[in-house]
């Protein structure tokens, strides 16, 4: 299967996360984002929701770190 290359920008905090989760996993940043995601619309087709943070850390957080 193909696959489409897609620019990203993270903030150093969370590519650090997912760095040291990638490692624990034994994959690549790339392999964990991957991962992550393919997990997030699976959960999503399964349930039809998607489960936000509550605690406002989520995307106010990330883009502090910039």
């Amino acid at each position: 299967m193909a696959k489409k290359q897609v620019p990203l920008r993270l903030s150093v905090r969370l590519y650090e996360e997912i760095a040291a989760w990638a490692e624990d996993d034994f994959r690549s940043v790339n392999g964990q984002i991957e991962f992550l995601l393919t997990e997030c619309v699976r959960q999503r087709k399964k349930t039809g929701k998607y489960i936000p943070d509550h605690t406002g850390a989520g995307r106010n957080q990330a883009d502090s770190d910039r």
